[in-house]
């Protein structure tokens, strides 16, 4: 093999090891929304202080009152379990917030900062969590998480209809 194939090669081989390395490190957005529970509860500020203390930007935000076929849709994959009813009244109970945020790993951090559903047990397992500062159950645990990307791209452009699929992986230039 002669240099400029060698150099070729290497050339080649540190463009696909640039890419493997830099694919997990665009800043991923994620939706969190504060329930009305957190809301009415006087826990907005605690809310968004800690997002912001744990490196996350908040790229948008909105105050909406979900009304009954919002709510469905929104929670709609949860539509034949037992506690869907409830869920839909509950988030009907008062406005919320939500929020488009973003950091490297926002989905899985913002999921490990609310802690687990149960609100009752977050306190337990998850002291620190936001769920365990805020919640008090299964049902009425204060906030909401995206749990994947596809979930993130959905629940972003459900509430944020012009951020685009292309937006939700975000490039710093």
């Amino acid at each position: 093999m002669n240099s400029i194939a060698v150099s070729l090669l290497i050339f080649s081989s540190l463009l696909i090891l640039s890419y493997i390395c830099n694919a997990d490190s665009e800043k991923e957005r994620t939706l969190a929304m504060i329930k009305p529970d957190g809301l009415l509860g006087n826990y907005t500020d605690d809310i968004k202080k800690t997002i912001i203390r744990s490196g996350f930007g908040i790229v948008r935000e909105m105050m909406i009152q979900l009304d009954e076929e919002k709510a469905k849709l929104f929670y709609a994959e949860h539509s034949a379990k037992s506690f869907f009813p409830d869920l839909v009244r509950y988030m009907m109970s008062g406005p919320v917030l939500v929020m488009v945020i973003e950091k490297y790993n926002a989905i899985s951090d913002w999921r490990s900062l609310i802690g687990p559903t149960d609100a009752k047990q977050a306190k337990i397992s998850h002291p620190n969590s936001i769920r365990a500062m805020c919640g008090s159950s299964t049902e009425r645990n204060c906030v909401h998480g995206s749990d994947s990307r596809l979930s993130a791209a959905r629940e972003i452009s459900f509430f944020f209809k012009d951020i685009s699929a292309e937006a939700l992986k975000h490039d710093e230039l």
